[in-house]
């Protein structure tokens, strides 16, 4: 069994990739997708978006990291995965399942589960320009307004030489909106020759264990459930082994959000840290009382310094304005 660590736009960027895969139970994680347009993309874009490619490709806790392109041309993107290969990258990983309007306008994400033909031309040209040693991957959701093409769209990427692919099961038009229907999972599963990964309302032990009997998959994906619950990955990976499965306390978990806010103030402009502090507060207020507490306290604080006497620390070194 594998647990990956979804790559979410905005959110999981190489800070909290570095708490998570800390807390542990990660096997892998995903850089948020690199747009790809019309061009060759510089370094510059790996070092802002992919800085762990740059130390052996893995977080400092050793969680290897894949990288994700998200567009539509398949020879630019060949060209681009090409060129993230040549910097480490050890998996490209293809995004055809952004639901974001502006992603989809811009013929990107989940628009294209509706040309199954265009997300085999990507993933075989992908596969062709890279080293045969690096596994091409891809994340789907089940359509874009509806299922119909869920089982051909998914042929579409194994057949082109996609090494494993990760279902979120809803189409777009369902967003993020209970339930996830894993049964797409088992039958997407029944029709390609590749391992799947189960991925969306995995918000506990227990939604897991639902997800395994209804999707019959052991490989899952968490995304928003393991910034809310960052221990989740580490209970099923216990629960898997037939361990016992302790949770992660408020007492455990503070340490991990200073230090997360400490990075973010190295990082990240002090008129934007406030906001990335709230972000992951908001989802967390879902698992912890404290939380809830702590989010009701800072919500509409925008003083960094204020914040740092909150969490109790002193003389943090701010990034600088940019």
């Amino acid at each position: 069994m594998q647990i990956a660590l979804a790559p979410m736009e905005g959110l999981v960027d190489e800070i909290l990739r570095d708490v998570l895969t800390r807390i542990g139970g990660i096997d892998w994680c995903v850089t948020e997708f690199i747009r790809v347009c019309n061009r060759l993309l510089p370094e510059a874009t790996y070092r802002k978006l992919a800085p762990e490619l740059f130390a052996g490709a893995q977080t400092d806790a050793g969680t290897p990291l894949r990288v994700q392109f998200l567009g539509s041309d398949p020879v630019c993107l060949g060209d681009n995965a090409a060129f993230a290969a040549s910097l480490g990258a050890p998996v490209i990983d293809l995004n055809f399942g952004c639901p974001a309007k502006t992603v989809n306008k811009s013929r990107g994400g989940a628009i294209l589960l509706r040309e199954p033909e265009l997300l085999h031309a990507i993933v075989r040209e992908v596969r062709r320009s890279v080293p045969a040693g690096i596994p091409v991957t891809a994340k789907m959701r089940l359509g874009y307004d509806h299922k119909d093409g869920a089982l051909d769209c998914a042929r579409a990427l194994a057949e082109g030489g996609a090494a494993q692919i990760v279902v979120h099961a809803r189409t777009k038009t369902e967003g993020y909106k209970p339930p996830a229907h894993w049964e797409w999972v088992a039958r997407i599963q029944e029709v390609v020759g590749v391992p799947v990964f189960a991925n969306g309302e995995i918000w506990s032990l227990e939604d897991w264990q639902r997800c395994r009997e209804v999707s019959g998959v052991d490989d899952v994906m968490l995304g928003r459930g393991l910034v809310a619950r960052p221990d989740l990955a580490r209970q099923i990976a216990a629960a898997r082994a037939g361990e016992a499965v302790t949770a992660l306390g408020w007492a455990e978990l503070l340490p991990h959000l200073r230090d997360f806010w400490l990075q973010v103030r190295r990082k990240v402009p002090p008129r934007h840290a406030p906001g990335r502090m709230k972000q992951w507060l908001a989802l967390l207020t879902r698992s912890y009382p404290e939380a809830v507490r702590m989010f009701d306290t800072i919500r509409r604080e925008n003083d960094s310094e204020r914040i740092d006497a909150l969490l109790g620390l002193r003389c943090v070194e701010a990034a600088e304005v940019a």
